[in-house]
């Protein structure tokens, strides 16, 4: 069942014995904030599915230009203005036929191509990138311009809850079997600061409802076909 912010906020009051004013709702949505990115964290590890937030309007990709005689590009939010958290796939437009190809990742502190290191600034179509920091830098420094050029797929933080979503029926990005989390977390962490009776149990529960993250996140990609290798022993 997904769970509206109302929803979680009542669940909070209750398992805290709180209401709005011993456990204010503005911060109960900086808790809940805090408890649905460290959830996004515990999805994003277990590299089973490309996770985003359901709410975002656009897909999780950018583009920009491409900038003759110019190497390096930086990101830090995305088009409709979303930190980035993280960079995974960098294409580039071919000059010559305007297609789209992808671009082979590489760390320019343990195996750059020559054409990073050598100082010769050589030109050319882009085959190579390196990440670091919220830039990209490219093996050949495009000898030609290409509005959005280049694009690039990413991670980003997901919607924030605020004190305002009360109400609202704002349902969070994440998978809705999994929204338990939500106020199990920010419950467990009052419980243990107040000295409740009821923390350990929370606490329980709270582990209990990651483990169905790593579950449910691990375990979604149905289109790949799964096959069981056999291993084979000799003795002798």
């Amino acid at each position: 069942m997904s769970l509206t912010a109302t929803n979680i906020y009542d669940k909070i009051d209750r398992c805290c014995g709180t209401d709005s004013t011993s456990y204010p709702t503005a911060d109960k949505a900086i808790d809940v904030t805090l408890a649905q990115d460290e959830a996004f964290l515990f999805a994003l590890k277990t590299a089973g599915w490309n996770v985003d937030d359901f709410n975002h309007t656009k897909d999780p990709f950018i583009t920009a230009d491409l900038v003759a005689t110019q190497r390096d590009y930086h990101f830090t939010y995305d088009e409709q203005s979303n930190l980035i958290l993280g960079i995974y796939k960098v294409m580039a437009k071919d000059a010559a036929s305007g297609t789209f190809h992808e671009l082979t990742p590489v760390d320019i502190q343990r195996n750059p191509p020559k054409t990073m290191i050598d100082g010769a600034n050589s030109t050319g179509v882009p085959t190579v990138y390196d990440k670091t920091s919220n830039g990209i830098f490219l093996d050949l420094i495009p000898s030609y311009s290409s509005t959005g050029g280049l694009k690039v797929f990413i991670d980003r933080e997901m919607l924030a809850y605020t004190g305002l979503d009360a109400g609202s029926g704002k349902v969070s990005g994440l998978d809705g079997l999994v929204h338990d989390y939500l106020y199990l977390k920010p419950s467990y962490e009052y419980t243990r600061d107040k000295g409740k009776q009821n923390v350990n149990r929370l606490k329980t529960d709270m582990l209990d409802a990651r483990k169905k993250i790593d579950e449910r996140y691990g375990r979604r990609e149905r289109d790949v076909v799964r096959r069981l290798s056999v291993m084979q022993q000799r003795n002798k």
